[in-house]
């Protein structure tokens, strides 16, 4: 019957169909959240222009860095979803589902984006063998913290799979999950028989709230990865982070990584994040080493403060050795309630594995905002702003690469953009 329908639909409403679904779903589950359920999600959206009369042009290094990103966000992102009990057992046993679309776009304007599925998996809460645990199967976001001003997820370990989550072991909680990742064959052009395939088991282990001092703890997180595929490799990856709670009303975080192989993430199908499977092709030759200090801090009600500096050591036999180092800042001071004036200015450097000179990059923000309240982390946002970008003849090429709106710098060493964007979570 479905196929009959969808048979009847003209092509230019048949590409609106899936838009209309989702909308339909979303505006669903909306009223539903009031009184059965949660609605929660992420938005970014602006728009803006250059000092080359184009598009909003952002500034950064490509390659294995990532971008500060007040200021410097050049596209459109949406993720959002519901959660609802699906049952509850007599004797108190809930299962709980979870499912959330997210839609991507490399410009100011979602346009053409098309919604995916980001998490549809289901929980059981609430088992007494498992200690105040929770099983799980499905695809979920799953371990990923970051550093908020550039946007980087230190460690994620997103995926389908399933697994015992938050199981009280000694004075913290221990998890364990199973994934399937890069399930895809590769295959013949010409005869289409399966030649290889990218597909790798995962298994990740973690530890976290061990107390180690006052207000301190460590989390800890292991990844093995197993490859699938016929002349691939395995690889690994070990993670520890030390949180620091009530630092000038903040919490600082110290992160120590290692990767090797596919461990290292590189290759893999979003980000060279580690903690996921990267390509299997890598060998053990192939590691990341990553050492990152992260500090925000809120010493008054006015005033706060994000802090980071890191260093990312890449190695390989056939592409040698590249180091990124950064550090960067963001102060922000609420001159109302619900007005702030932000800046954020942050400085990398990477170094080549041919020996030439490294590429540097420095970009500053300044950016008026309209906010929900005086807290670093209160959403929603709606900002201004003016960024400017300051780089080395060495970086034009990487800066131009990277720019979403094209080599338009040129031979030229600096440029700015302005515009307006909007943040928020929910």
């Amino acid at each position: 019957m479905t196929k009959a329908i969808t048979a009847g639909v003209s092509g230019a409403a048949r590409k609106l169909l899936p838009l209309a679904v989702t909308l339909t779903l979303f505006s669903g589950v909306a009223h539903a959240s009031e009184a059965e359920g949660e609605f929660h999600g992420y938005l970014r959206a602006g728009a803006g222009s250059s000092s080359t009369h184009g598009p909003q042009s952002c500034f950064g290094l490509g390659g294995n860095t990532m971008n500060y990103r007040l200021g410097n966000e050049c596209d459109s992102y949406f993720e959002g979803g519901y959660t609802k009990e699906l049952a509850k057992s007599d004797n108190g046993v809930s299962f709980v589902g979870t499912l959330w679309l997210d839609a991507y776009k490399n410009s100011s304007d979602f346009g053409n984006a098309k919604p995916e599925i980001a998490k549809a998996y289901v929980e059981a809460k609430n088992l007494d063998f498992l200690n105040g645990g929770v099983a799980w199967i499905g695809k979920r976001y799953y371990f990923r913290p970051d550093i908020h001003m550039l946007d980087l997820q230190y460690i994620n370990l997103n995926g389908t799979g399933g697994g015992f989550d938050k199981i009280g072991l000694g004075p913290g909680k221990f998890s364990y999950a199973l994934f399937k990742d890069n399930d895809t064959n590769n295959l013949d052009a010409t005869t289409g028989k399966v030649v290889s395939t990218d597909a790798a088991v995962r298994q990740n282990f973690t530890y976290e709230g061990l107390p180690v001092n006052d207000n301190g703890t460590l989390d800890a997180a292991v990844s093995i990865i197993s490859a699938q595929g016929d002349n691939r490799h395995n690889g690994w990856q070990f993670s520890i982070f030390h949180k620091q709670d009530k630092v000038f009303g903040g919490t600082n975080t110290l992160g120590f990584q290692y990767g090797v192989g596919p461990g290292t993430g590189v290759g893999g199908p979003c980000c060279d994040r580690i903690g996921a499977s990267g390509s299997t092709l890598l060998g053990s030759d192939v590691t990341r080493l990553r050492v990152f200090d992260d500090l925000v801090v809120q010493p008054t009600e006015r005033f706060s403060m994000e802090f980071v500096a890191l260093m990312q050591r890449d190695k390989s036999d056939a592409k040698g050795s590249s180091t990124w180092t950064t550090v960067g800042a963001r102060p922000v001071y609420a001159i109302t309630k619900n007005l702030k004036i932000q800046a954020e200015l942050g400085t990398s450097r990477v170094t080549q594995p041919n020996g030439g000179e490294p590429l540097r990059l420095t970009k500053l923000t300044i950016a008026p905002t309209i906010t929900m309240g005086q807290g670093y982390w209160s959403r929603p946002e709606l900002r201004a702003f003016v960024t400017y970008g300051k780089w080395n003849d060495a970086a034009t090429a990487a800066v131009n690469a990277s720019n979403n709106s094209g080599p338009v710098y040129g031979s030229n060493t600096n440029g700015t953009s302005i515009g307006i964007q909007l943040e928020t979570w929910f």
